[in-house]
């Protein structure tokens, strides 16, 4: 039953010689054979380098050598590049990309001895609520296989909550972490931006992305956190900061802790359930010595109009890369140079990629810059004034992850919105650039539902640590879906 054991259990079991890298590699890698192709989760298996580096992280032990994530198996988010590896960012336009190099956060997690099972399936170039988009097909959620895990980080959620990985990567646009947590009953942490380099890590909005970890427990992500963050000279925007030991800071007790609770998130378009599951989170962190106060967000009803312009805008200047001539897909016979651009491009692309194209394009464009990009910048800089104003009021603001449950597959696809608007919770922390997690908080209908809790900059383990107190004293973070 190696595949029961969360991060934390692979490492103390791997300490302690109760089975080898090389045994739990080979349990996980036969799971994903059997199991993937009901979820879909994966897009590349790497099977034999797998076995490789749990030969030398055995070795490495064999020779003395500690550390908590030597041998134990992970995979990547497939728009972290990855030397020698298939680099699809889940699009046609890059299916044949093999990437020279690694990512800072892949080089850092293998140097830290970690044991790469592959690459996992998302949203294309991470844009997405529901790991639909995806040029290799849709995801399913293991708690119910008719419905999404949430997006764009739906590969790495369905996986690990599927027991066929222990912990995973993921990167978080406008929620592409937490939102796939909370539908898969997983602990998933949005890092500040600037904590986890963001070199080699395909862009999809480059003053929102942001690379952190999803896991079963708080305790899990501190691991994870620990090897992928700090500062790397390779990204203009990685901050030089020391990194915090996040494991230690989970043992604080809450006393005293001040939580937030914003009114604006209990209004309408909150499933009432989840509402309640909320509530009884609060009540059980009061038990545990915290204070709670109401505070207020006014600027956020303007979160998802200011983030569908900014970041469009930024993926259509990210995206221009793609042009079928230096690398990714090209067309066929092109007639010439334009030719070349435009079929390599709309063949390329898919139609939720193309559709944010034409949209931050037309953002961009002379004669509407001001009337809504830098309409939304000023909008998204009172959202960062209302962060600033809640903190120093509270420690802590908690609130639902998402305002639904899992969605059926499909349900939402000719309501782009409706689909939009399930990341309401989330954007905020992306257009402000502080950090935010989800952790497991109940079920509905069978379903999984999360509570975000965001902190000011920095604060990563302030958020670890609250969660963690949680998940002491419940256990909805050990419940595992059927079949699986």
């Amino acid at each position: 039953m190696l595949h029961q054991l969360t991060l934390a259990e692979v490492a103390r079991g791997l300490a302690d010689k109760q089975f080898s890298a090389q045994e739990l590699a080979t349990a996980l890698l036969a799971r994903i054979q059997q199991l993937d192709p009901q979820l879909n989760s994966f897009i590349t298996v790497t099977e034999e380098s797998a076995l490789a580096q749990a030969k030398a992280a055995d070795e490495r032990r064999a020779k003395g050598e500690t550390g908590a994530l030597l041998g134990a198996p992970i995979a990547h988010k497939d728009l972290f590049c990855t030397q020698g590896v298939r680099t699809s960012c889940g699009s046609k336009i890059l299916d044949a990309f093999v990437s020279p190099y690694d990512a800072t956060v892949v080089e850092r997690l293998a140097d830290a001895g970690t044991v790469s099972l592959g690459k996992l399936n998302m949203d294309e170039f991470a844009m997405g609520s529901a790991n639909e988009s995806s040029h290799y097909g849709p995801v399913k959620n293991p708690w119910d296989t008719s419905r999404v895990p949430g997006g764009s980080s739906g590969g790495s959620a369905a996986a690990v909550a599927a027991r066929l990985i222990p912990a995973a990567t993921g990167t978080d646009t406008g929620g592409s972490i937490r939102q796939p947590a909370a539908l898969t009953n997983l602990t998933g942490i949005k890092p500040t931006y600037g904590r986890v380099s963001r070199w080699g890590m395909i862009a999809y909005a480059s003053s929102l992305d942001q690379g952190g970890p999803l896991a079963r427990t708080a305790e899990d992500c501190a691991l994870m956190l620990g090897a992928m963050a700090g500062f790397d000279p390779k990204d203009s925007t990685c901050v030089d900061q020391p990194v915090d030991d996040y494991l230690a800071a989970l043992a604080k007790p809450l006393t005293g802790l001040r939580i937030g609770l914003p009114k604006e998130y209990f209004g309408a378009g909150l499933d009432s359930r989840i509402a309640d599951a909320v509530l009884k989170v609060v009540e059980q962190l009061k038990q545990l010595g915290a204070v709670v106060k109401e505070i207020s967000l006014p600027n956020m009803q303007h979160a998802i109009p200011a983030y569908y312009v900014i970041a469009p805008a930024e993926a259509s200047s990210n995206l221009s890369r793609f042009d079928g001539v230096r690398y990714g897909y090209r067309c066929e016979d092109p007639q010439n140079l334009e030719d070349l651009y435009k079929r390599s491009r709309a063949e390329g692309f898919g139609a939720e990629v193309k559709n944010r194209i034409m949209v931050g394009t037309y953002a961009l464009s002379a004669g509407y810059y001001d009337a809504y990009y830098l309409k939304a910048q000023k909008i998204r800089r009172l959202i960062k004034n209302d962060f600033t104003s809640a903190f120093a009021e509270v420690d802590v603001i908690l609130g639902p992850t998402t305002p639904n449950p899992a969605w059926k597959r499909g349900e939402k696809n000719n309501d782009p919105v409706a689909q939009y608007l399930e990341d309401i919770y989330t954007i905020t922390a992306n257009l402000a650039g502080i950090p935010g997690l989800s952790m497991p908080a109940g079920f509905v209908d069978g379903l999984p539902v999360g509570v975000q809790l965001l902190a000011p900059y920095f604060q990563e383990g302030r958020l670890l640590n609250v969660a963690h107190q949680y998940q002491l004293v419940t256990d909805w973070h050990k419940q595992a879906p059927a079949g699986f």
